[in-house]
């Protein structure tokens, strides 16, 4: 951006903005200081402080900018909208007469600054971006609309279609700037089919489909936070859960909230979202498909069915001088009668027990009325039991006493044992008989054999997988608590996130749709990416596991801002062979640079992987160079990497915050980087449950430069260009 006349009166206002800022943080402070948060007065008074204080607390939290500029962008609406002017920001700012100097950019009054175009002005004359530093303005970016209209630098098509990318100058210059291995937040440059997504109504669920570099994770980020803002009272008390991938991403991502003023947002994995349980190993393919069939809802309620059995024997049970007698058919009968009741099945062994101790009463007290008749006195052998012999003891207190008999306790365990989720799994997974019972007429032979795996000794040493958190979400639903006075910690929210959405199972996606507490979610992801042991086809089929009766809207961002057009044309043969259907996005810019393709020995590729890191990591000022590779390589390639003198990152221990990383294919979906080295691209798709969709998206995850290193041959779709 060229210096601009109007640079020195633009910084002026950011400056008394941040002063205003400041005033503001000082007096929160000061308030903050003159409450007590103690143990003195009422409870009343003690819950007031604490609600003050931490308003407060929040309010101080949303102050706090740390690097991100306050303003970046001006609107100027004609006379006939009233010819005012707001400076548009990161939140909203008034001087010491409480007028506005800048203006919350989810402000309905700051939308113009996002949508507004030269076919659809929305009233304004003029838009003006920002380019700062923190507080110091590097320079300025006009757009003029209607007769005024000679743009000085705005507007640019993209497409056919006549899609329009605003602030082109602004934008090119963000996305130009070097990664840090974190995701910034992009609300200075948010163009105008991100911002409608945005700010889409927050009832049903809204599908974002969006290829590579279209900015569909930022996008869902702020809608989380436009929405906050928007309807801050339902969902600051609903709460507001981001969903992603794995802990890389979510680290990746863990800072763009918080930089637009929300830190109550929840963050998790859907690992996370399933209670003590965590996954500690892998399995084959095949299984991990199979667990993540919606089938397994069944199978796991068939399982739980099992368990709620009649006796194969009648069971005599001694009470006293007499000796009861529980039946098949008895048990038969409760059995039969309690599941045709609603509940959970541990909340129904109430109801179980008290169905058998009124039969074992009622023999008792046919029992103690023949003795009487007959003058027999019995020999008592339990509490109270004189009083039960004399017919004294009112029949509650007799049925609490038979249930603590230890051949009573021993029925009940059998007929409906209360269990937990862990339980019932691990003892179906390890049991043939018992997932053929729960399978029959619903799982072949095969399918039932895959489920199979030894029992472990106790229930801390079960290698749960990633794929039995579903069904041990989905069991502890059908379980309920195993203490009856336990409350639900299944926590629920008022809106739900969910990035990378096109590679969950339609188990995972129960667990989703139980943590909803109406419905509303924003759904993110990407077809053609769709790389997991379920690709769905369609939006369609991912969200028919989904059960609410809500109104869902699948938009498209189709204008790709991070992958330069060179290695989009690349990334688009193969997209058109792993997904035909998905049509790839429009790129936004180019580099001039095309991609590289370095053919080596294979023992040499090692050391050229190495040597290429080493040289992209210094060009230019601070770029992030990721090596994506097929996961079983990661060992070669980290012995080259040390023996070549060159320093690295892994995800697991420094996440992305070294200036070269190596990232195996199977987790750097949704992050980005200035600069990638694809190693072995056959082995990504022999590797990969969906190959060729795990390729394209190896290959879009840069910036700015693509080199691929390979020693086998190329896959055709790349070999043939």
């Amino acid at each position: 951006m060229a210096s601009h006349p109007d640079l020195a009166a633009e910084q002026a206002h950011i400056d008394r903005a941040y002063d205003s800022l400041e005033r503001s943080r000082e007096e929160a402070t000061r308030l903050r200081s003159m409450v007590e948060v103690g143990k003195g007065g009422t409870e009343q008074a003690r819950w007031e402080r604490e609600m003050i204080e931490g308003n407060i607390a929040q309010r101080l939290a949303s102050l706090q900018l740390g690097d991100a500029s306050l303003v970046f962008g001006r609107i100027d609406r004609t006379q006939s909208e009233g010819g005012d002017s707001f400076y548009i920001g990161r939140l909203a700012v008034a001087d010491e007469h409480r007028e506005p100097l800048v203006v919350d950019w989810r402000a309905p009054v700051a939308e113009p600054f996002y949508r507004a175009t030269g076919r659809s002005p929305m009233g304004l004359v003029r838009r003006r971006h920002f380019a700062t530093r923190g507080r110091k303005l590097l320079g300025i970016e006009d757009e003029l609309f209607g007769e005024a209209s000679g743009v000085l630098g705005g507007e640019l098509t993209v497409d056919d279609e006549g899609k329009v990318v605003r602030g082109a100058g602004a934008l090119i210059s963000a996305l130009e700037e070097a990664r840090t291995g974190r995701l910034t937040d992009i609300v200075a440059t948010i163009q105008g089919e991100q911002d409608e997504i945005i700010r889409a109504p927050l009832a049903g669920i809204l599908v974002v489909q969006g290829g590579p570099g279209t900015g569909k994770t930022a996008v869902a980020l702020h809608r989380a936070a436009y929405l906050l803002y928007t309807h801050r009272f339902p969902l600051e008390r609903q709460g507001v859960l981001v969903v992603g991938p794995n802990l890389l991403f979510l680290r990746y991502i863990e800072q763009v909230l918080p930089s637009l003023g929300e830190s109550g947002v929840v963050l998790s994995t859907l690992d996370g979202l399933v209670p003590d349980a965590k996954a500690r190993a892998s399995e084959a393919g095949a299984v991990a498909r199979l667990k993540g069939d919606p089938r397994m809802a069944t199978f796991v309620r068939r399982a739980m069915r099992t368990r709620q059995r009649p006796l194969r024997r009648d069971v005599e049970v001694p009470f006293g001088s007499y000796v009861l007698r529980v039946t098949t058919q008895a048990t038969d009968e409760i059995v039969r009668t309690v599941r045709r009741r609603g509940g959970s099945h541990n909340a129904r062994r109430r109801q179980v027990e008290l169905l058998l101790t009124r039969r074992l009463v009622d023999q008792h007290e046919r029992a103690v009325d023949r003795a009487k008749r007959l003058g027999i006195r019995a020999r008592p052998a339990v509490e109270d039991a004189d009083d039960i012999e004399a017919g004294e003891v009112d029949r509650d207190d007799l049925g609490r006493q038979l249930r603590r008999v230890p051949e009573v306790v021993e029925i009940l365990d059998r007929i409906w044992p209360v269990l937990t989720p862990h339980e019932l799994l691990h003892d179906l997974f390890g049991a043939p008989a018992l997932i053929a019972a729960a399978g029959k007429d619903l799982l072949s032979r095969d399918e039932m054999a895959l489920l199979h795996r030894p029992r472990s000794a106790r229930l801390e040493d079960i290698p749960w997988t990633s794929a039995d958190l579903p069904l041990l979400d989905e069991a502890r639903v059908l379980l309920g608590s195993k203490k009856p006075r336990d409350e639900d910690d299944l926590r629920t929210f008022g809106h739900i996130v969910v990035d990378e959405a096109q590679d969950l199972s339609p188990m995972q996606m129960r667990v989703l749709g139980r943590r909803s507490m109406s419905g509303s979610m924003t759904i993110v992801g990407d077809i053609g990416q769709a790389t997991g042991q379920w690709a769905p086809r369609s939006w369609g089929d991912a969200l028919s596991h989904l059960h609410f009766k809500r109104d869902r809207n699948v938009v498209e961002l189709t204008v790709n801002y991070r992958t330069p057009a060179e290695i989009m044309d690349l990334a688009g043969r193969v997209l058109a062979v792993a997904a035909p259907d998905v049509r790839p996005p429009r790129s936004v810019r180019s580099t001039d640079t095309p991609p590289a393709v370095v053919q080596v020995e294979a023992s040499e590729l090692a050391a050229v992987v190495a040597e290429t890191a080493r040289r992209e990591a210094g060009a230019g000022t601070g770029p992030s160079v990721a090596v994506i590779f097929p996961p079983s390589m990661h060992e070669v390639l980290a012995d080259g990497m040390r023996a070549a003198g060159v320093a690295f990152g892994e995800p697991e221990q420094n996440g992305l915050d070294e200036a070269i990383t190596l990232v195996p294919v199977t987790v750097v979906k949704g992050l980005e980087f200035d600069s990638i080295i694809v190693v072995e691209p056959s082995g990504i798709v022999a590797e990969s449950a969906q190959g060729l969709r795990a390729l394209f998206v190896a290959l879009t995850r840069a910036t700015k430069r693509l080199t691929i290193v390979h020693a086998d041959p190329l896959p055709e779709v790349l070999a043939s260009g």
